[in-house]
């Protein structure tokens, strides 16, 4: 599936969409160069999910994990500084295996024998200064009837 946006503000919404669907266990790859708006996005879907906090980049501190609506959470892994995962490899395997916890992963290169088979990836281009092209794959049977319920 692909889709674009023309500003911040239509990317959070796209976010909120997704989120809004979202159950707990699902796990989203984030690819794109710095600034696709790979974050931007997250603050989307962390507000379809009911989370009030201001969701910032984790790209000092490497997590961060927010609580959401029906006992859910939102786990937010970003790897851009990293060359080798070291024990945040550990960390991750545990965290995607939780059903309540949805998994948003930037960057995630250093860590992808981690990934499920069943995980959706969203790729983000930026061909002009403020429009963004989201290219949106599922990856097994679980994420393709998400990736269906955005068309």
């Amino acid at each position: 599936m692909q889709t674009a946006v023309n500003n911040e503000e239509a990317m959070k919404a796209f976010g909120a969409v997704i989120g809004g669907h979202l159950s707990g266990g699902e796990i989203i790859d984030l690819t794109g160069d710095v600034g696709a708006g790979k974050t931007t996005l997250t603050k989307g879907i962390a507000a379809g999910l009911g989370i009030e906090e201001d969701v910032q980049s984790p790209s000092f501190t490497i997590s961060r994990v927010y609580d959401a609506r029906n006992g859910l959470r939102l786990a937010h892994y970003d790897f851009y500084r990293l060359h080798n995962a070291g024990i945040m490899h550990d960390e991750l395997a545990e965290t995607v295996m939780d059903n309540k916890t949805v998994t948003i992963i930037e960057w995630s290169d250093v860590v992808k024998s981690v990934l499920p088979s069943d995980h959706i990836s969203i790729h983000i281009t930026s061909p002009e200064e403020h429009v963004r092209h989201l290219n949106i794959t599922a990856h097994g049977e679980l994420s393709q009837m998400l990736v269906e319920k955005l068309v």
